[in-house]
This record gives C-alpha cells, sequence and structure tokens, in this order.
C-alpha cells in the first residue's frame, strides 16, 4: 500500500467525524445490503407461506449462533490488524491477518459439518407443533450449511480490510453477495412459477413469463440453494481482492500456512469473551423462542418479520460498532486517547438520534411493515405490530449500545460488553418463563421480557464505559501502547 493510500486509510489523523463516517458509512451500507435481503428473503418466503418464514426464521437463530464462531477470524483481524497499524507495525498485522484467516476456515468447516449432521436433534429441541414446518426447517438447515465456510472467509477478509481503515472493499465483498443472494432467492424459490408472482406488480407492458425457464422452483430448499451460491462467489472475490487488488492492506499475504499458536492464543484471549457472549445470546434467544413456539407458526412467523425490521437498530448500529472499533483500536495503537474521547460524544449524538428515527418507524409504522411481510396472515400481522410498539421504546439504549461495546473492544477490553450481555440476557429468559407461565399476559410477557432485555443491556454498558472513560487519559500519550499479550 503507497503511502498516499495509507494516509488515507489512517485513522489517527484528520477530523474526527469525516474519519468515523469515512468508515462507518461503507460498513453501514453493508448492514443495509444485509437487512435488505433478509427482507427480500422474507418477502419472498412469504408469498410462499408464512409456515416457510416461520422455518427459515427457526433456522436463522442457527446461523446466529455460527456467529459466535465467525467472530474469532473477524474480530481477531479487525483489532489485531487496527492495533498494528496505528502502532506502525504493519509486519505484526500481516500476521493477525494471515492467521484469522486460517482459522475461520478451518472453524467454518466444523461447524458446517456439526449443523448438518445434528440437523434432526438441532430443530427438534424447538418442539414445533406443526411437523411440515419442521421439515421446512430440517431441509433449509441441512443445505445452508453449506454455506458457513465461505461465510467465515467473508467476515475474515472484511474484518482485515476494516482493521486496516478500508471499509469499502469490505462493502464491495458482502454487497456483492447480498446482490447476488437477492436476486437468486426469488428464481431458485419459484423457478417459472416466479412470473406469475411478479407480473401483478409490473405494467401491463412488461411480460416476465418468458423470461424465466427455471422449470419448477425448490420452495424453501430454494432460498438456502441461493445462499450457497452467493457466499461462495462472494468468498472467491474476497480473496480475490485481498490477494491483487490494488488497495490491499499487504503487498503479499499467504494463506496456505500452519497456525501461529502465539497469535491465536492472543486472538482467542480477545475474542472469546466477545463469542461466548454471542453464542449464550443466541442459546438465550433460542429459549425464548421455544416460548415463543408453544403458541405455534404464526407467533414464529411474526417474531421473524418483527425481528428483522427491527433490524434497522441492530444491524446499522453494529455497522457503527465495527467502526468504531477500527477507528479506536488504531488511536489506541497510537496513544490518542483524546480522539476516542471525541470518536465516542460525537458517536453517542449521532447514533441516538437514529435510535430516536428507529422508535418513530416502529411504533407508527408497524402494522405497514409487518402487513408487506404476511400480506394474507392477520394473525401474524397483530401479533407482530403490538411486539413492534413494544420494541420502539427501548431502541435509543440498543444504539448506545453499540457505541460503548465498539470502543470497549477496539481498546481490548472485551470482557465488560460481554458481562452485560450475557446477564441482561439471562434476566430477559427469566423474565419472560415468569410472565408467561405466573401472568396472564400471555405473548405479551414475552416480547415485554425481550424488550426489558435490550433495554437494560444497552443502558449498562453505556454508564459501564462512562466511569471507565473517567480512568483514561485525557491528551495523547508520548509513547504508544504496547500490544498486549
Amino acid at each position: 500500500m503507497s503511502v498516499k493510500t495509507a494516509d488515507k486509510y489512517s485513522l489517527v489523523e484528520g477530523r474526527i467525524i469525516n474519519k468515523l463516517f469515512f468508515i462507518a458509512a461503507p460498513l453501514i451500507m453493508t448492514q443495509v445490503f444485509q437487512m435488505t435481503y433478509n427482507l427480500t428473503d422474507m418477502f419472498w418466503l412469504g408469498r410462499l407461506s408464512s409456515d416457510a418464514v416461520a422455518a427459515s426464521g427457526t433456522v436463522g437463530l442457527f446461523l446466529w449462533m455460527s456467529i459466535a464462531f465467525l467472530l474469532f477470524g473477524r474480530m481477531g483481524a479487525e483489532i489485531g490488524v487496527s492495533q498494528s497499524f496505528g502502532r506502525g507495525n504493519r509486519e505484526r498485522g500481516l500476521e493477525f491477518a494471515q492467521n484469522s484467516i486460517v482459522l475461520s476456515v478451518v472453524l467454518g468447516i466444523l461447524l458446517a459439518i456439526v449443523f448438518i449432521l445434528g440437523r434432526t436433534p438441532f430443530v427438534g429441541f424447538f418442539q414445533i407443533p406443526e411437523a411440515h414446518v419442521a421439515q421446512y426447517a430440517r431441509d433449509y438447515l441441512s443445505i445452508v450449511s453449506l454455506s458457513l465456510p465461505m461465510a467465515f472467509i467473508i467476515a475474515s477478509v472484511s474484518g482485515v480490510f476494516n482493521g486496516a481503515g478500508n471499509s469499502r472493499t469490505s462493502l464491495l465483498i458482502n454487497g456483492l453477495g447480498f446482490a447476488l443472494n437477492m436476486i437468486l432467492t426469488p428464481i431458485l424459490i419459484f423457478g417459472s412459477e416466479l412470473g406469475i408472482q411478479l407480473q401483478p406488480m409490473l405494467p401491463d407492458s412488461i411480460n416476465v413469463g418468458p423470461i424465466l425457464i427455471f422449470g419448477t422452483g425448490q420452495g424453501i430448499r430454494g432460498a438456502a440453494i441461493a445462499t450457497v451460491i452467493a457466499q461462495s462467489v462472494a468468498a472467491c472475490f474476497a480473496l480475490l481482492l485481498l490477494k491483487k487488488h490494488k488497495k490491499r492492506p499487504f503487498a503479499q499475504i499467504k494463506l496456505l500456512r500452519r497456525l501461529d499458536t502465539t497469535i491465536i492464543k492472543q486472538i482467542f484471549k480477545w475474542v472469546t469473551p466477545i463469542s461466548i457472549e454471542s453464542f449464550l445470546f443466541t442459546f438465550l434467544t433460542m429459549l425464548v423462542a421455544f416460548l415463543i413456539a408453544s403458541y405455534g407458526a404464526r407467533a414464529l412467523a411474526a417474531a421473524r418479520i418483527s425481528s428483522q425490521i427491527e433490524s434497522l437498530t441492530w444491524l446499522i448500529g453494529g455497522g457503527f460498532a465495527s467502526a468504531l472499533t477500527a477507528f479506536t483500536g488504531q488511536n489506541f495503537g497510537a496513544g490518542k486517547w483524546d480522539r476516542i474521547s471525541k470518536g465516542f460524544k460525537l458517536s453517542s449524538v449521532i447514533m441516538s438520534c437514529w435510535g430516536l428515527v428507529v422508535a418513530l418507524i416502529l411504533f407508527f409504522g408497524g402494522r405497514f411493515l409487518i402487513e408487506v411481510f404476511a400480506p394474507n396472515a392477520p394473525e401474524v400481522v397483530a401479533i407482530g405490530v403490538e411486539n413492534l410498539r413494544i420494541l420502539s421504546l427501548v431502541q435509543i439504549p440498543q444504539c448506545l449500545e453499540g457505541v460503548a461495546a465498539g470502543i470497549f473492544r477496539g481498546q481490548s477490553k472485551t470482557i465488560p460488553p460481554s458481562i452485560a450481555s450475557v446477564t441482561s440476557n439471562i434476566l430477559r429468559v427469566v423474565l419472560a418463563f415468569v410472565l408467561v407461565h405466573f401472568t396472564d399476559l400471555g405473548l405479551t410477557g414475552v416480547w415485554i421480557a425481550i424488550a426489558t432485555g435490550a433495554g437494560l443491556r444497552g443502558i449498562w454498558i453505556y454508564v459501564w464505559y462512562l466511569f471507565h472513560s473517567r480512568k483514561l487519559p485525557k491528551l495523547p500519550e508520548i509513547e504508544p501502547n504496547r500490544l498486549a499479550g
């Protein structure tokens, strides 16, 4: 990477708000693509049936659980590369990049094998009353698991570019995968029947039927196949950019190599708390989903749709948090505490405003949004609207959670966000069981418990960082911090 390019992607100089948006905008756009794909996928599955939505939502929890393992490659690269670049030690950054990618491949393959072989007991955990819905879920999980190694590669390579301050390339990689997925999903779900689905939405002068020659659609299996194809193409593209792109972080990178135990130990030291947090979050969410499943596939579908609509907050908040991790990591490595402090304050204002916007959308526009994805399911709409209105009350705390967690992680302080997350989510599960079994709230009690846990989690981690920040230096240090471990 040339000096001019390096300066462009350096986050330790220049106007803070410009640098924050320089790295955050592509990451947020990546999350917008993710959200758009999720909503598009759900839109087409909703046209298939609400049972298909329920089945994909069930499998989505296992894919969500896989993030706990995906994080080792992505966060290891983001933290290691960003802090190394902040210190001017690019050779060390290269070591973190190479080891993170190899580790991702190994974990992705192992997890795919576990999900494929264990699909029946995994889906059986939810005791879904409708047998055909459970079968849909097993079929979907067995196919979509094949995409996990590719997804892990994409995440680790994205982490390398993000840590180097070049989140635009990450956007290209992920954008390609999402675009392919969005195109292939309806085609593979419906095949030649897609014309029947599309024609009412288009002017009479446009006839899409003749151009679709794919035969009979694969139903919910088609959505899974689309994911496998799209992720495979995007993973190959990611590796190509890492090796050949003119703005790649490293002139040469070797991917076929043995793991360095010292680097791997450091990655596990950093990322294990985050991974445990993610794993337990998903597992505890599964316990809540178990409660929701007892109310039938309509309740599961409503929960799935509500969650994807609410991703306006947590996906975009996650993108901003990743940007803050890279920004903080580089400035932490350079010992520039004043920039970290100003970045925290600016980010708090920006994300609070976004949380307020989303809260208003969920509260006043929830019915319209639910009806888009469940047009012929009034019961699903009623359940989903109630959930979104309750969730609207905690959108600002959830946005502030991403701010505090991102800055904590950029400083290698990965334990505080994990403690706050795990304890709050345990409380959510306990509260859900209490409200369902010891009050007359029923399913409403589950929605209240979910919102309460999310709100407390955001408030707790944000306040924790406020106290932590009081102990930090207020001015730049003369000497940069040394790499922990």
